[in-house]
């Protein structure tokens, strides 16, 4: 079954935590800490798969968690690094923050291998902080916690020309005479309902990809049919080919849709408004010799938009707006549009996480992510310990905060739930 846009939950390992051990060997007199790094989480990986075409295996799997690293061990063993977690999409998929919408990731172009969240790094071993004056630490890094986030999926069709147009102006049939593409061909609304590439060969070798974008009606812009579904298939289009029916089979006047078919693209994005774009006047061989239709649509957009009289049935006119297309693509730029990253990932250290520093009923309060951490791997109990942690206080401007606030010996200050007393 084709699907062309998928929610899932992605998440990197944790880093693997520090470790805290001494060495203790008979005959080795003050062996000092040989606690060993934690192992570097796993990360989330895409990776383009040429042989996917749909997003169908993201209906079924919904979570993609990449395993955690391992902790160090005594003796300064490195902690295993856990492997990486690589997710195959096809290529045109585009990575969006859920919540934003924000684009993470275009898999297109040059780009078919991406690093989307990076594991968390393993945390230090006790051995990393022995220094001449605190040779005995009996503190160590936890690993860094690894990323989550949901994303939506969207597989933008990669294609050089798509077909736009009401439901059976024969968008399907024209693309089946020109390529090798079997779109199923039925006389009823709707008998597309995916979006068909093909392959379309010109004279000299020249050649482009032209792809049957189904399902719009009047509302698209705002989810009627399957337009709102499928529209995102044309914004990597060069140039839009606007299919209308000549003989007007269903009483439906051929300008007024080619109107409509413009007002929904502009509804849905200004950008398709700026693509080169052909009219296709199918169905002719319906008209019994009557050109009144094609002097009407001429007279209504030409010169701005080349109108080809074309019969999908009988091929009449096709040579010639196959070589109109051509001409066009020859002036364009063919590579493929790769959309900009609009979402960075927060990969701050402890140094730079958040902290504040306030005076509440006369404590001071200190709070935050910075703090938090600090607390989680600092051994207070301890002497050297706490000198650690007085030094943190110092040097990351916390201190000289609360002496900016007016704090005084004797004052209180709480963090994480802890108080103490101040003495500069």
């Amino acid at each position: 079954m084709f699907s062309d846009s998928a929610k899932i939950f992605i998440k990197s390992g944790n880093g693997g935590d520090g470790h805290v051990s001494f060495r203790r060997e008979l005959y080795v007199a003050a062996g000092g800490p040989d606690g060993g790094d934690g192992g570097r989480g796993g990360s989330i990986i895409f990776e383009v798969d040429k042989g996917l075409n749909t997003l169908a295996e993201f209906r079924h799997v919904r979570k993609y968690a990449a395993k955690n690293g391992e902790p160090g061990g005594k003796r300064k063993c490195h902690g295993k690094d856990a492997p990486d977690l690589i997710i195959k999409v096809p290529e045109g998929t585009v990575i969006k923050d859920f919540d934003s919408g924000k684009v993470i990731s275009d898999m297109s172009g040059e780009n078919r291998r991406e690093v989307i969240l990076r594991g968390g790094r393993g945390g230090l071993g006790n051995m990393n902080f022995a220094t001449a004056t605190m040779q005995v630490p009996k503190f160590a890094k936890p690993g860094q916690p690894g990323k989550e986030l949901y994303v939506k999926l969207e597989l933008k069709v990669i294609a050089d020309v798509g077909l736009v147009g009401f439901p059976n102006a024969g968008k399907s049939t024209l693309l089946s005479r020109v390529s090798n593409a079997k779109p199923k061909i039925a006389d009823y609304h709707f008998t597309t309902l995916n979006p068909y590439l093909g392959v379309v060969d010109v004279a000299d070798g020249k050649g482009f990809v032209m792809a049957d974008i189904p399902g719009l009606i009047e509302g698209a812009s705002k989810g009627a049919g399957l337009g709102h579904d499928f529209l995102r298939h044309i914004e990597r289009t060069k140039i839009l080919v606007h299919v209308v029916d000549a003989a007007s089979i269903e009483g439906r006047d051929p300008v007024e849709a080619i109107k409509i078919m413009q007002k929904e693209l502009s509804d849905y994005s200004h950008e398709l408004t700026k693509k080169p774009c052909i009219i296709a006047a199918n169905k002719i061989d319906l008209n019994y010799g009557d050109d009144s239709v094609i002097k009407k649509l001429r007279a209504e957009f030409s010169p701005d938009i080349k109108v080809y009289a074309i019969s999908g049935a009988t091929g009449e006119g096709i040579k010639e707006l196959l070589y109109g297309i051509m001409e066009i693509l020859d002036t364009l730029d063919r590579e493929t549009k790769v959309f900009e990253r609009e979402f960075e990932i927060d990969y701050s250290t402890d140094s730079q996480l958040p902290y504040s520093v306030e005076v509440v009923d006369g404590v001071y309060v200190i709070d935050g992510p910075s703090i938090e951490k600090i607390f989680g791997y600092t051994n207070l109990d301890s002497e050297k310990g706490f000198d650690f942690f007085q030094k943190y206080l110092k040097k990351s401007g916390i201190l000289e905060k609360l002496e900016a606030l007016g704090i005084k010996d004797g004052d209180t200050v709480r963090m994480c739930g802890h108080e103490f007393d101040y003495y500069k």
